[in-house]
């Protein structure tokens, strides 16, 4: 076999050995240059929802512009052509992975506009909160499995990944639907939980607990996750308070906040829970908060199962509820109401409300500006997802291109929040 021929001797032959010689003095002595590079839409970690235009010298980042706004969702100028009952599959598709908080946040903005906050069936306010705590289990379990994939971990991608499963399949009989639920509805839910609600949930809780000590076991020590993890993307407790963060992002800074505890709504006050709250601030302290938090999720879930009581699933106020099927088919009086409700929508008096409750994310809020008819005349949503996107350019400055991987994983940006 032939010896491989040298690569000088064949730009040699083409360019003649002193076009060589003259190349190569050229080379060492040009000055390093920075280089912009794009990374995304299409790359893997940017979930083709983000470009980040990178200049960087060498490996390392010099500058960055974040450019969100390649998934168009529109939701507040959609929202303005929607009755407040038809805003609700929108709210689905805001924070995707939680999308029954979307819905609880959006029903009590308008609820709050009629009057009606605080006089729901108890059972409803149960219900409520637990779609809210399986939604955020479902957030933060994507959140730490595609974040520990991403840097190599696929077995614990794939057994969170089987936890979450188990979570929108419950979350299905629930609703009928897997993923975009629009189950919530003013003054109260579509319908009831469905029959062995309880011990189906308590099964599933039970099989997510062994799941998240196998993935601890796998993660938690192990020096490949915590080399890309600790140390990487730290945020401190004044720069979280500066720009706005919340949730996880602010509680691992060392911010104690949480909405749940600071402004109490729903039966939150009527369960035991505790805020985890970090002290670096980096994606490791980020990671840890995320699996407390889902283990403080367990612990309200179980305790809604045994205090829920029996009883409506929807406020007896004929603004809001729709009239039984058998009245609307033989009274003129409900099928009358019935229409109204469905083709007007529900009147909301004029006026304006923002509520907010503790999304996946942090505080998630609705600002509703209404004008008497049934549709919004303005409507706003305080995504933290945007808030957090905010802060991308700032945590990777000056980090190895390899550490935007961890960093925005743990930001953990859902494209339907800031594309909105």
């Amino acid at each position: 076999m032939a010896a491989p021929r040298d690569v000088t001797s064949l730009k040699q032959l083409v360019l003649g050995r002193q076009d060589v010689q003259d190349m190569s003095d050229t080379e060492t002595e040009l000055p390093p240059d920075l280089m912009t590079i794009n990374m995304g839409p299409s790359h893997p970690a940017m979930h083709g929802t983000v470009r980040i235009v990178l200049t960087v010298d060498g490996e390392r980042i010099v500058k960055s512009d974040v450019q969100p706004g390649y998934l168009h969702r529109c939701f507040e100028k959609e929202s303005e052509h929607a009755t407040y009952t038809q805003v609700f599959p929108y709210t689905d598709r805001l924070n995707y992975v939680s999308p029954m908080i979307n819905n609880v946040g959006w029903a009590m903005a308008v609820e709050k506009l009629m009057g009606l906050t605080g006089n729901l069936p108890k059972r409803v306010e149960y219900i409520r909160v637990i779609v809210s705590e399986m939604s955020r289990m479902t957030d933060h379990l994507t959140c730490i499995g595609a974040s520990a994939m991403e840097l190599g971990a696929f077995t614990a991608f794939l057994y969170f990944l089987k936890a979450r499963e188990w979570l929108y399949e419950l979350l299905e009989k629930v609703s009928g639907a897997r993923l975009t639920h629009s189950y919530v509805r003013v003054g109260g839910v579509a319908k009831d939980l469905p029959d062995n609600f309880d011990q189906d949930l308590t099964h599933t809780l039970d099989s997510t607990v062994k799941v998240m000590v196998e993935v601890e076991d796998m993660l938690n020590n192990n020096k490949i996750f915590r080399d890309r993890m600790a140390g990487i993307g730290a945020l401190t407790k004044a720069q979280a308070l500066a720009t706005g963060c919340v949730g996880p992002i602010a509680r691992a800074a060392g911010v104690d906040y949480d909405v749940r505890k600071d402004y109490p709504y729903s039966i939150y006050p009527e369960v035991e829970f505790d805020v985890p709250v970090g002290t670096t601030g980096d994606c490791y302290d980020r990671y840890l908060v995320r699996v407390e938090e889902l283990k403080q999720s367990i612990r309200i879930l179980r305790q809604c199962l045994k205090q829920i009581p029996d009883g409506p699933t929807m406020v007896d106020d004929p603004r809001v509820s729709l009239p039984p099927k058998r009245d609307t088919y033989n009274t003129i009086e409900s099928m009358i109401r019935h229409f109204k409700h469905i083709v007007d929508g529900i009147r909301v008096p004029a006026g304006e409300a923002y509520t907010f409750v503790e999304g996946g994310n942090g505080e998630l809020g609705f600002y509703i500006v209404a004008d008497g008819t049934g549709r919004p005349y303005k409507a706003y949503v305080r995504s933290p997802s945007f808030v957090h996107l905010s802060t991308a350019s700032q945590l990777i400055h000056n980090h190895l291109i390899a550490d935007i991987v961890p960093i925005f994983g743990m930001i953990n940006m859902i494209g339907g929040e800031c594309d909105k």
